[in-house]
This record gives C-alpha cells, structure tokens and sequence, in this order.
C-alpha cells in the first residue's frame, strides 16, 4: 500500500499514524508542512479545496494527518487507511 501522509512532525496525531502505517509496512511519502514550503503548498491547495475541510475549518482545526491514497482517495480517517 502506498500513501501520501500530509502533517506535521510537530503533530502527535501525525507521529501516531506515521507509526502505525510502518507497522503495517506501507509504503509512505511524508509531505511535511512544518519543514517544507512546497510541502506545506500541498497542504493549503488540499485545505482550501477539499469538502472534507470545510467542517475543519469550521471548528477552529488544522485538519492534519491527510492521508492520499495511490487511487487519489483522499481522507483524514487513519482507520479508512489501515483496512
């Protein structure tokens, strides 16, 4: 399985899930907003476009970890990732 994780070192949900997508031997791209600005560019084109945000934004929240799957899914439900 290969996934794109988009978050943050800085970000214990980001740390949890990087964590768990190696137990289960994904193979994982980490775009890192923290640290990179062309990362942190992916980041806000997902945030300013994606649906999934809107409830996010919302409330207040960053909306990180978002995972990107190989077919183009795109979800921040780690447990989706994982079957």
């Amino acid at each position: 399985m290969k996934v794109t994780v988009v978050g943050s070192h800085l970000c214990p949900d980001t740390l949890y899930a990087l964590n768990k997508l190696v137990e289960a031997k994904a193979d994982i791209e980490f775009k890192n907003l923290s640290a990179s600005l062309p990362d942190l560019k992916v980041y806000l084109q997902l945030r300013d476009n994606e649906a999934m945000y809107e409830t996010v934004k919302a409330n207040g929240g960053i909306g990180i970890p978002c995972f990107i799957l190989e077919d183009g899914t795109k979800t921040m439900d780690l447990n989706e990732v994982l079957k």
